[in-house]
């Protein structure tokens, strides 16, 4: 195995490009360094990015925030701008892992790994994030939800890997918020994850909503029919009602160890209504 650290953005695309089969990417590592250690993984040569500049910056946009690759967990969970715009987001990327662990983790690896359970993942796609790909023909970006296509893999090409996320600006009177059911109380991979999305006009009517879920699917999967049920509405219980039941409907899961499909797709409406409370009153301003 050979470990490679460029430091431009140029160098990392020559590598991965020059060895794409055996070639992985090293953001934070704590999903590659598990799989080494496992055997599930042996990479022929390593690129860690995080001495490439930018990767570890976290910039405003356009209105909105710019994660660099590198940024962990730790963090962004730190970072007053990004926290009062998304809270979702960062409390999606918190539940990875332990203290330790957040020290390393980020959206960009979370997203490249591309788990059906990943926790940051619905978050990023109910709050409309793009990815910024680099590759061998420059840079080009792509929406979260479409980064994923399968467990395990990604619609990245040969010689492309993620330099940053970015997360769009924010209307007055809209927040975000990210719930999972996990069997254990903490450091344990979504039996069912939702991000919840919302924006209200001035007198507390939905104008827009977002409603991604994981885990019961082999991608996650934004629910167009749950977004419909709360627009135009009071986000009263008949709305939240009809976006439960949306969520249900979409979900697809497998039955096994972790909950049966009829539990999960209970679980999906559930969480989506709770998450749609807790968007809708720091929405409001009342959380």
């Amino acid at each position: 195995m050979r470990y490679e650290a460029p430091q431009t953005v140029e160098s990392a695309v020559s590598i991965l490009s020059a060895t794409p089969a055996g070639c992985h990417v090293l953001a934070g590592g704590t999903d590659l360094l598990v799989r080494m250690r496992a055997g599930m993984s042996e990479p022929e040569v390593i690129v860690d990015i995080k001495r490439i500049a930018g990767m570890h910056e976290i910039s405003a946009e356009e209105g909105g925030w710019r994660i660099g690759a590198a940024v962990c967990g730790a963090e962004l969970g730190e970072h007053e701008g990004v926290c009062a715009a998304w809270p979702g987001v960062v409390e999606a990327l918190e539940l990875i892992g332990s203290t330790q662990v957040q020290g390393r983790a980020t959206l960009a690896g979370n997203l490249c790994n591309a788990s059906p359970a990943a926790d940051s993942v619905p978050a990023m796609v109910a709050a409309g994030a793009v990815a910024r790909v680099a590759g061998p023909d420059g840079t080009r970006d792509v929406a979260v939800q479409d980064v994923p296509t399968d467990p395990g893999k990604t619609s990245l090409g040969r010689g492309e890997f993620v330099t940053s996320i970015f997360l769009p600006a924010r209307p007055e009177r809209a927040s975000d918020a990210y719930l999972r059911f996990i069997p254990r109380t903490e450091m344990d991979i979504a039996v069912v994850g939702c991000g919840v999305n919302l924006e209200l006009d001035a007198d507390g009517t939905c104008t827009q909503a977002r409603v991604a879920l994981g885990a019961v699917g082999p991608k996650v999967i934004l629910v167009e029919d749950a977004a419909a049920a709360l627009a135009g509405s009071a986000l009263d219980d008949a709305a939240l009602e009809r976006l439960a039941a949306a969520c249900s409907q979409a979900a697809s899961p497998i039955d096994d160890k972790r909950g049966t499909v009829a539990f999960r797709k209970h679980v999906a409406g559930v969480l989506a209504r709770r998450a749609a409370i807790i968007a809708r009153d720091r929405a409001r301003g009342e959380a």
